[in-house]
């Protein structure tokens, strides 16, 4: 169904403009040069009874060079017209020729042509490039081009030179009103040249974070079905780290910008175009996939996935996805333990390593508490380890001067918790650490409780930071766990009542 679609496009009769435009510029050279030959013979037959000069003609006037080569350069670039122009005909010549001759599309790309594409895609980064490129016409050449490649390459390079003309603004806006183009671009997600994929996620991602365009992208593709299952696809299959991490930077745009359509993916089927149609996976589940494959490759590729998932548990529908019977919410609940507790703050780590790890740690730990409350399962002591540390070394964060020494002194110290307080994302990390925890502590079993005093790492000093934090907004919880310590540890439990001002327990009954 989809090559059906890619083969109404054809090169336009646009191919006749190129060729118009470039031989109207040709022409307009020839002609300059053959008035100026002209105008010197009849200067010097204007009087045939005139003796003949004797001395040498003077000089052109200053900078007329520079006036003859003004035309032919793209704004205020370098960049020749005649050369983009004679470019691009040879590449449609070239396509059109193979179709002709074969039935089929380009297949292969030579080297010199390659070459020569390349420079085109590199200097559509100039704006003036771009524009010059866009008024010509040059997206529905490049989309012709596309409909007719059987050639990875060149199709990758045409896509690549669509996402740097939409980097600008004007271009941008222009672009996303050519609907068939649009059209085109959505159904290469289904191809299967990584290259290509990459290009296109790139394009489609820089539309949709285009504020004046991003409603009219965000239509195209929730209109066309096979979206989701390509990029799940994608997801799912693919070991392509740079691929895998615009795949998912362009998963969670388009959650951010469109609840609507995040719903939809979550309720979604396999339509019959899908090449997974008989082993479809969920939104969810290749989320959770590709954030596996990034684990170990790329922590930012892995923030991005996580924060794409977080925005999941934003909506019921995708709470109940995660943790329904058949979902990935007890499998994302292990390997996000698995990345708090394995990966981030560990006991060796300075207390500055919370500040290079805020964003990872925001996105996991407000996963791990939407899913607390909805999945039954126990929990593990590194994880409530690895809970009370982030939260000691927030406090340590707090104390710590700008030169690097411990003090109280008011001002240096008030200026660094102001800093702390502007950074949103910090703050939002801390937050959700201390609500999460404070949850745990609640339900927190004896046994385990014991077993926790045990870890030699963890030190009185780690445990009155933690719980300091808790307070006053979870003092609740923080009586709870005094109320087991004191069973378990007096001694620990005497210094957080006397350190943390607790003068009474809760009174309810704790699990054994």
């Amino acid at each position: 169904e989809e090559p059906k679609l890619l083969n109404q496009y054809r090169v336009p009769w646009l191919l006749l403009l190129l060729v118009r435009c470039s031989s109207v510029l040709k022409m307009d050279h020839t002609e300059n040069s053959t008035e100026e030959v002209d105008d010197d013979k009849s200067c010097s037959s204007s009087h045939p009874d005139s003796p003949e000069m004797d001395r040498n003609p003077s000089p052109p006037p200053e900078g007329d060079e520079e006036s003859v080569e003004e035309p032919d350069a793209i704004g205020d670039t370098v960049y020749s017209k005649h050369w983009l122009f004679s470019t691009l005909t040879r590449l449609i010549e070239v396509v059109t020729e193979k179709e002709s001759e074969q039935g089929e599309g380009l297949e292969e790309l030579s080297d010199e042509h390659e070459d020569e594409l390349c420079k085109v895609w590199d200097m559509a980064m100039d704006k003036d490039v771009a524009g010059f490129l866009q008024e010509f016409k040059a997206p529905d050449i490049l989309l012709g081009v596309i409909a007719k490649s059987r050639c990875p390459r060149l199709t990758e390079i045409c896509v690549g030179i669509l996402g740097n003309m939409s980097c600008f603004h004007d271009t941008c806006v222009s672009l996303s009103q050519n609907a068939d183009l649009g059209s085109v671009l959505i159904l290469l997600l289904g191809d299967s040249d990584p290259p290509t994929l990459l290009e296109t996620c790139r394009l489609l991602l820089t539309c949709v974070s285009q504020p004046d365009v991003a409603p009219l992208w965000l239509e195209r593709i929730q209109q066309q079905i096979a979206t989701c299952s390509n990029l799940c696809f994608i997801m799912h299959s693919s070991t392509n780290v740079e691929l895998l991490m615009k795949v998912g930077e362009l998963v969670d745009k388009l959650f951010d910008e469109d609840e609507g359509l995040m719903k939809s993916w979550l309720s979604g089927l396999p339509s019959e175009g899908d090449r997974d149609k008989d082993t479809h996976h969920d939104i969810a589940s290749s989320l959770l996939e590709a954030a596996i494959q990034l684990r170990n490759e790329s922590p930012e590729g892995l923030e991005v996935y996580l924060h794409a998932l977080q925005l999941l548990t934003t909506v019921d529908e995708g709470v109940q996805t995660l943790v329904s019977e058949g979902g990935c919410g007890e499998a994302l609940w292990k390997f996000l333990c698995d990345v708090v507790c394995e990966d981030l703050c560990q006991p060796d780590d300075p207390p500055l390593i919370l500040q290079e790890q805020k964003g990872l740690l925001a996105s996991a730990l407000a996963l791990l508490s939407a899913l607390c409350s909805s999945l039954h399962i126990d929990i593990s002591l590194s994880l409530v380890d690895s809970l009370l540390r982030i939260l000691y070394f927030h406090t340590e964060n707090q104390q710590s001067l700008p030169n690097g020494e411990q003090g109280s002194e008011n001002g240096q110290t008030e200026e660094v918790r102001n800093e702390e307080e502007k950074d949103v994302q910090l703050r939002v990390m801390v937050e959700i650490a201390a609500e999460l925890l404070s949850t745990v502590l609640a339900e927190l079993p004896k046994d385990t409780v014991s077993e926790l005093v045990k870890k030699d790492h963890l030190t009185e000093k780690i445990w009155v930071s933690a719980l300091k934090t808790l307070l006053p907004q979870n003092v609740t919880a923080v009586q709870c766990l005094v109320s087991t310590l004191s069973e378990v540890e007096p001694k620990l439990a005497d210094l957080l009542k006397k350190e943390c001002s607790i003068s009474s327990e809760p009174n309810r009954t704790r699990p054994d």
